[in-house]
């Protein structure tokens, strides 16, 4: 399988937000921890940047993990792969010994590895078995949960995580064509979802199919519980000073992200104090208004860069004990 075509998203913009807590003297080297490792190109980017940072990378595919490693192999011990969901960030941190990091990096969706693998089912554009688990060593596939959700709760996966407003459309074609025959392939879901909308629906937005794709990923992965978890977490990790970089690929994350970010750079003192207690003041400062985007000619080279939303901040103030 071939890297080369594994272009990281954003990438300049991601080593430009970190680079000044990476490059800031120190007693120890600094600490990056790339939350979401994929086939490295982050990660080698960083090491390859931050010639005295140590890197810690975290990823729940074990392929990626061993592709990785391949990958990173030239940086010997500055680089220690960990095969965990990046929810497990302080765990993991914890067993290496490491109290606090100076730079964090998310790339949050899915990686090109487990696209462009056809047997992952994760791309509606070619047939594969319906699967769509990122660690393929636990949990239950998207087929299962095709074949065996009562509708009702198909149609809130698919509007809560898909923001599909036909679910209700395609649960009834899925719970009457799983009743003759269960759901394996993607390409039977995708003919099914194109049968059931509306002329109208299908006009817009690509492939007609995507939104339940997503959907389906979302609950399989349990990737908006993990992120919920994970962002505070990692903000609680960073040293102060430290830098946490995130790129999103769907609103439903973007927002996610901008909550836990916005919150830590508020000022949580009720009104009216003549002075704020060190404890109501921020713990971060926002380094990008809003979410930046990637250039046009980022998209014109990269196309998976196209929907890339990349939030920054700095931790300015230790937590509370």
């Amino acid at each position: 399988m071939s890297q080369t075509r594994h272009v990281p998203v954003m990438l300049q913009r991601c080593l430009d937000l970190l680079a000044p807590a990476l490059e800031a003297p120190g007693p120890q080297p600094p600490v990056v921890v790339d939350c979401t490792l994929g086939l490295g190109g982050h990660s080698e980017a960083l090491l390859s940047a931050f010639p005295t940072a140590r890197l810690i990378a975290l990823d729940r595919d074990k392929e990626a993990l061993r592709l990785s490693g391949e990958r990173l192999a030239p940086y010997g011990d500055r680089a220690t792969l960990v095969h965990a969901v990046y929810d497990e960030l302080p765990e993991v941190l914890a067993r290496l010994g490491v109290p606090k990091v100076q730079g964090i990096l998310f790339d949050l969706g899915v990686s090109s590895m487990q696209l462009d693998e056809a047997d992952r089912g994760f791309a509606y554009a070619q047939d594969a078995p319906l699967d769509m688990r990122m660690d393929q060593t636990t949990g239950i596939g998207a087929a299962e949960v095709l074949n065996t959700y009562p509708p009702g709760e198909l149609v809130r996966i698919l509007r809560a995580y898909g923001e599909e407003k036909q679910a209700k459309r395609i649960v009834s074609a899925v719970v009457r064509e799983r009743e003759k025959e269960p759901f394996s392939n993607s390409a039977r879901l995708v003919e099914l979802i194109r049968d059931s909308l509306p002329q109208a629906a299908k006009r817009t937005g690509g492939n007609p199919a995507k939104r339940t794709f997503q959907a389906l990923r979302i609950e399989v992965n349990g990737e908006l519980s993990v992120l919920e978890r994970a962002i505070p977490a990692a903000v609680r990790s960073l040293d102060v000073g430290g830098r946490i970089a995130v790129l999103s690929y769907h609103s439903l994350e973007d927002r996610l992200v901008k909550q836990v970010l916005a919150a830590g750079a508020a000022n949580t003192a009720p009104a009216g104090l003549p002075v704020v207690p060190e404890r109501y003041q921020p713990r971060l400062k926002l380094l990008t208004r809003g979410a930046e985007l990637p250039t046009e000619e980022e998209v014109a080279e990269n196309r998976r860069a196209a929907p890339a939303r990349l939030r920054g901040a700095q931790r300015i103030r230790a937590e509370e004990r």
